[in-house]
């Protein structure tokens, strides 16, 4: 089964080096067959540029730049379209996720068969470094609000870093969020159609360079919109959007 890693990348030129040399060598000692699927999201550094240098010694790194428009979503969904694996997975450009979690997803999609793969960070055996603490208390008061309202028990929605075989994604468009609320509406989606899934715990580690892009204050109101429609498709679609 092919994996694509789907990674949007936004001023990314001091991280993204060691996260793609990190990844492609992880994926290569577990031999699994894959590609790297970046998104430049029309970054103002040299993030192109580093892109073109790490594509000679990377031979499984694709990228094109997303003219616009621009934002977390749509850089995760211009990769979304385009992706050639039978699975796909998103992964930050920051380091913040860890590549052999991700070989942990790939293995129980084999293993158990299921539509998706999710991580938790907040399960025994998943952590946490250096997660500021006022994002962690806003995480979990969010997570509890979206865990309550679609009658779930998954504690980590918000986690963007998931694993989907190319048939899920099929079945979740089109797409809505333009924004980090797409970390919210593909797992949301998928669950309210019925995809099965299998939850196992990550690892998330802050940023070494730049700023994060979230921007708490902004997302707010976009997640709820997106909890809410998942929240409606689930109470009154009448199953009309159910897997087949």
């Amino acid at each position: 089964m092919k994996l694509s890693v789907v990674i949007p990348a936004y001023n990314e030129q001091e991280s993204i080096p060691e996260t793609l040399r990190t990844l492609y060598a992880t994926l290569k000692k577990y031999d699994i067959p894959h590609e790297i699927w970046v998104t430049n999201d029309n970054s103002k550094d040299q993030t192109l540029n580093v892109l073109y240098e790490l594509s000679r010694e990377i031979p499984t790194l694709v990228f094109e730049t997303n003219k616009g428009p621009n934002g977390f979503g749509y850089a995760v969904r211009y990769g979304l379209e385009r992706f050639s694996g039978d699975c796909v997975a998103v992964f930050m450009a920051d380091m913040s996720d860890d590549p052999e979690d991700l070989v942990k997803y790939y293995q129980t999609m084999l293993s158990q068969n299921v539509d998706a793969v999710y991580g938790s960070r907040w399960v025994k055996g998943g952590k946490v470094i250096d997660y500021p603490p006022l994002k962690k208390f806003i995480n979990r008061i969010a997570n509890f609000i979206i865990k309550s309202m679609m009658g779930i028990k998954y504690n980590d929605t918000t986690n963007a870093f998931k694993l989907y075989k190319r048939e899920t994604i099929e079945g979740i468009k089109p797409f809505l969020s333009p924004h980090f609320n797409l970390t919210v509406e593909l797992p949301l989606k998928a669950i309210v159609r019925g995809y099965t899934f299998a939850v196992v715990p990550n690892s998330w580690t802050n940023r070494k360079y730049g700023e994060s892009k979230l921007k708490i204050k902004e997302m707010g109101s976009r997640y709820f919109f997106i909890l809410m429609y998942c929240w409606i498709e689930k109470h009154f679609s009448r199953g009309d959007y159910k897997k087949k």
